[in-house]
């Protein structure tokens, strides 16, 4: 059995369901794909700090309101190392701010916005092949009610992360990949206290870096540097506390609140982009794309700006006929999304402790932050950076 549709998303996570959202206000009809049910894609717990760019365009589309409700604007970054707080008002430097609001909020209200419209949204439909993709009639296939069906289209989005199917359908012989797998992990807590500090607060600490943000006014995140292959098990309430006290508490500061620990977890970190991000009817976007570690909250804003490109790309094809944007697509996202590579491997570089590094590298570490929070030059282009480099950069 086949349908049809003019644009087939992979994948419901947040570059998916904007896209969908972005089209629909275009009159543009789509269906969107997903492995997993509706209830694991909105109970995915994700940080989340929105760049004033992606503030501004989910307020501009209509799915502003529930984040400027419970969303917690921040206009610097409190940076602590050398026994001081060195704080960046981002915000004094380049008038913008940016918005801590978890990723799976983001979903929520994505979700809610797709189907109060009507959208064709198909949970707990894994996608198991792309066809046609160098050819005039592209089709996703995929499994529903124990068969197999497919969905001609006009245009197939790899939505669906890293481990999706979507970039493997680019011909090895097309797709260059670059990969960078970082020798420490994060462990992620959530812990149900009010935050010691009204920034987010980087420790940048010779035994490891840690990070203190907020869920909410009762809530707080907190990260610490661990090994890769850590486990939650192996770190009690006793041992966190101490570590975050130890990395983040400094003398000219209120210290850390302790209480209940709610959820433990560890991330590894990577660094990962493929070029090109098209190919033929296929474009990626997202995870799909480009992994960057979390120290530059730049994951759900990296691919905010591809659907931006991408969702002005079509709407030109459909209505004025136009190929242009479509064309330079992965040119105009890889030429930003490598400055971001740029700016987040450069941080994740500069706060972590490294296995094994000499005193000289320490030292550049310390340098770096010094010139950063020290400089007008440092302080401007970190905030540039941090709150969010234009869509097409």
């Amino acid at each position: 059995m086949s349908e049809r549709t003019q644009v087939g998303i992979v994948g419901a996570g947040p570059a998916g369901l904007l896209l969908s959202h972005l089209l629909h206000r275009e009159g543009i009809a789509s269906v969107v794909f997903e492995s997993r049910g509706r209830d694991h894609v909105q109970q995915r717990l994700r940080a989340g700090v929105l760049e004033q760019g992606t503030v501004d365009l989910l307020s501009q589309v209509g799915l502003g309101e529930r984040m400027k409700r419970l969303g917690m604007p921040q206009t610097g970054i409190d940076f602590r190392f050398g026994g001081a707080s060195h704080r960046i008002d981002f915000t004094a430097e380049t008038g913008r701010t940016v918005m801590v609001y978890p990723q799976h909020e983001v979903v929520h209200d994505l979700i809610e916005a797709r189907i109060a419209a009507g959208a064709d949204l198909r949970f707990d439909t894994p996608v198991t092949r792309l066809a046609g993709l160098d050819g005039p009639a592209p089709s996703i296939e995929f499994d529903a009610d124990g068969a197999t069906r497919s969905m001609r289209c006009d245009f197939v989005i790899g939505c669906d992360g890293f481990h999706g199917i979507c970039r493997s359908a680019i011909p090895p012989t097309v797709r260059k990949e670059y990969d960078r797998i970082y020798p420490f992990g994060w462990l992620g807590i959530l812990a149900e206290v009010p935050p010691a500090a009204p920034d987010v607060t980087w420790g940048c600490h010779e035994s490891g870096f840690a990070m203190l943000s907020f869920r909410s006014p009762t809530r707080s995140r907190l990260y610490l540097q661990c090994e890769p292959d850590d486990r939650p098990e192996n770190w009690s309430d006793d041992r966190i506390w101490s570590a975050l006290h130890e990395r983040l508490d400094v003398a000219d500061m209120p210290p850390l609140i302790e209480g209940r620990i709610l959820q433990k977890s560890v991330t590894g970190m990577r660094s990962f982009l493929v070029e090109p991000m098209r190919h033929g009817s296929l474009f990626l976007a997202g995870d799909a794309a480009h992994i960057v570690p979390p120290t530059g909250a730049k994951g759900l804003n990296s691919a905010v700006a591809d659907i931006q490109v991408l969702g002005r790309a079509l709407a030109d094809h459909y209505r004025k006929g136009s190929d242009r944007m479509l064309d330079s697509y992965s040119e105009t996202c890889l030429r930003r999304m490598w400055l971001v590579q740029r700016f987040s491997a450069g941080l994740c570089t500069m706060v972590h402790s490294f296995p094994g590094q000499s005193d000289f590298i320490k030292r550049l570490q310390r340098a770096d932050l010094e010139y950063m929070t020290g400089t007008a030059p440092g302080r401007l282009a970190f905030s540039d950076n941090f709150t969010g480099l234009p869509v097409e950069a």
